[in-house]
């Protein structure tokens, strides 16, 4: 069977031109778990020249069934701002944009081939062959077989004639897969979830700055308690960003959001996870005030969800304060390096004045990072240079006051820069 979609190959690859060959091929990863998939493998082979000669991506999902095949590979969208229509931003289930992504493989690869075999409405097996080339994006080629090509249900998608080398897939491939999955592969641990590379788990431990599990709190009043898990990451999860995810006693995700102290420009990339039998039946969606008026008293504004958030920030913060510190430090060696601060080694200024100047440039990273993102070389002499000129004039005292008007301090965090500035 030959299909032809209402979208021209060209079309198609203009509207995916964004994706590169590192996100085309987390796709395919995306895919396998949005079928329901625990493992999704990634096969490959390289000839002596280096070049990847065979590469598949087999899942253990539900399969493609043939009766919703146009729904899977006829592209929705027409246009890059279509495909911008959000996923479901607080499940981590469904990340794929109604199957456009099954046609990225153009990016890596001339041909694919799914092998696909899924449970029928009279609970038998079916499988079938979907093939689709670069050529033609706009066409594919639908086979149903009559004997089942595997016992289970799952997906395996053939790459042919490849683009893309073992050391790219190798030093670039695999290290973005470790972002891209890392915090899923954790969400979904005591699942067993994982990615196999060569039949090899993937390993994130390198992803991983500071992890802490098995905390537990709980609030008295009620004998409610929660179990959590903190993990803090060495890079940006890409679109994911810091979340808290809520879990229930069985393992799995009820809901998510960000947290607290996400995007605040200090590289503290961190996942939250919470587990508890509190949050069945929990309404995470409603306002304050519809959960006030409502039904549910397990809610965003029940006792047990107050002193639960009090707790996570308080976590958050006291981990966030302790990973400052120790890069305020690294940031004062980058501007080492770069001459920002040049000026206080020219001017040869005595060792107090000089320390009291890179003291205060790391409280101040510390307290608020964001007034040192996004500059320039300039920009950046120009603060030191400034911030000098204030510590030794007769203002000193009054920049705690002046920055506490800028940005947003806790009490113990202006008293500490007004005890530095004193001195």
């Amino acid at each position: 069977m030959a299909t032809h979609v209402n979208i021209t190959s060209g079309g198609i690859q203009k509207v995916l031109r964004n994706y590169n060959e590192k996100q085309a091929v987390a796709e395919y990863i995306w895919n396998g778990f949005d079928a329901t998939a625990t493992t999704v493998e990634i096969n490959y082979t390289a000839n002596e020249l280096g070049y990847i000669s065979l590469l598949e991506v087999a899942d253990n999902g539900y399969g493609i069934n043939f009766e919703q095949l146009k729904a899977k590979f006829d592209p929705f969208y027409e246009s890059e701002k279509a495909l911008q229509l959000p996923v479901n931003r607080n499940k981590s289930t469904m990340h794929g944009k109604n199957g456009v992504g099954r046609l990225t493989f153009f990016r890596f690869a001339n041909d694919a081939e799914w092998q696909t075999t899924w449970l029928s409405q009279n609970n038998s097996l079916k499988s079938g062959r979907i093939s689709i080339g670069v050529a033609s994006l706009n066409n594919y080629q639908a086979t149903e077989i009559d004997v089942p090509l595997s016992k289970n249900t799952g997906t395996r998608v053939l790459f042919s004639n490849l683009k893309i080398s073992a050391d790219n897939l190798e030093q670039e491939i695999i290290p973005f897969l470790k972002a891209e999955f890392c915090w899923f592969l954790e969400l979904n641990k005591s699942r067993n979830y994982s990615i196999l590379i060569n039949g090899e788990p993937l390993d994130y431990q390198d992803q991983i700055q500071d992890y802490e599990e098995d905390l537990f709190w709980k609030y008295e009043d009620t004998n409610t308690s929660f179990k959590l898990k903190f993990v803090q990451w060495k890079e940006s999860l890409h679109k994911e960003l810091s979340k808290v995810y809520f879990i229930n006693e069985k393992g799995a995700e009820l809901y998510k959001e960000y947290t607290t102290l996400n995007k605040k420009a200090d590289e503290y990339f961190h996942s939250v996870y919470i587990e508890s039998e509190f949050f069945t039946d929990f309404d995470f969606r409603g306002t304050e005030f519809e959960i006030q008026t409502g039904l549910y008293s397990r809610s965003k504004a029940s006792a047990e969800y107050k002193f639960l958030s009090k707790k996570v920030n308080e976590l958050l913060r006291s981990k966030r304060k302790a990973f400052l510190k120790e890069y305020s430090s690294r940031l004062l060696e980058r501007y080492e390096r770069e001459g920002v601060l040049s000026i206080v080694v020219a001017e040869h200024i005595e060792a107090k004045r000089r320390n009291r100047l890179l003291d205060t440039l790391k409280a101040l990273y510390e307290i608020q990072p964001k007034l040192f993102s996004n500059l320039s070389i300039d920009q950046k002499k120009t603060i030191v240079a400034l911030l000098d000129g204030l510590l030794v004039s007769d203002q000193r005292p009054k920049i705690a006051n002046l920055l506490a008007g800028i940005v947003d301090m806790e009490p113990e965090e202006q008293t500490e820069l007004e005890e530095l500035l004193a001195d």
